[in-house]
Order: C-alpha cells, then sequence, then structure tokens
C-alpha cells in the first residue's frame, strides 16, 4: 500500500493512501490529494506506477518540486522519499499491505485435510480386513 504522509500545511500529520494511478496532486477541485497553500497548482503532481520502473513521480508544467532536496521534472521514488512543492511537503511511504482475514478458508482447508486422512485410515482398515 502507498501512502503520502502530509508533513507541512493545513493537513500536517495526515496519512493519504494511493489507491489507483495516476494519482494527481494539486489544488484542483478534481485532484486526488486536494492540498491548499503558496506556490501549490491547480495540477502540480502525478504519481504513477510502471511495473518495470516502479513508482514514479512527474511535475504537471508549470510547476516545480523537489525530491530529497533536488529539483525534479520526473523522478523514480523510493521509500521514504521527501516530496516538497509549494508550501506543502509530502512524505513517500510503502506501507505494510492490508491482509483480509483469512481464518474461514483455513479452517476449511484443515477440514478437508482431516476428512481425507480419517477416510484413507478407514479404507486401510478396510483392506486389512
Amino acid at each position: 500500500m502507498v501512502q503520502l504522509q502530509i508533513s507541512e500545511g493545513p493537513l500536517a500529520g495526515n496519512h493519504q493512501e494511493v489507491c489507483h494511478f495516476p494519482f494527481r496532486i494539486g489544488r484542483a477541485a478534481g485532484a486526488d490529494l486536494r492540498l491548499e497553500g503558496a506556490g501549490v497548482w491547480d495540477q502540480h503532481l502525478k504519481l504513477d506506477f510502471d511495473p518495470a520502473q516502479g513508482f514514479t513521480l512527474s511535475t504537471l508544467p508549470p510547476a516545480l518540486a523537489t525530491v530529497n532536496g533536488w529539483p525534479i521534472e520526473a523522478v523514480i521514488l523510493r521509500n521514504g522519499d521527501i516530496i516538497e512543492f509549494g508550501s506543502q511537503k509530502l512524505r513517500f511511504w510503502i506501507g505494510a499491505t492490508k491482509q483480509s482475514t483469512l481464518h474461514v478458508p483455513e479452517n476449511l482447508v484443515w477440514a478437508a485435510i482431516c476428512a481425507v486422512t480419517v477416510a484413507q485410515i478407514g479404507l486401510i482398515l478396510w483392506l486389512l480386513k
């Protein structure tokens, strides 16, 4: 699960889960992560995923941004990278995935294994008679 931790600005301390790509960040009402602040454009950043490269972040012209203090137009992100644009600061984070509960399917598999074992023991005893 990809998360963006908001470090500065009015929403500081909040986390935003990224559930789809491309993920747009900006001031516009249609942005996936809407951030108000000085220097934030309507369409400022785009976060995308490419299986061959990984997670890529690009600026949408004429917007400017830095990752770990380096100016970027496009960059491949790594876990913990700090993204700064306008008055905003985000931390890119790949968090632990959420696993749905598997208790019921696991119990059914164990019940099936037990049933097959009992059937095999019964068959062996029947054949020995």
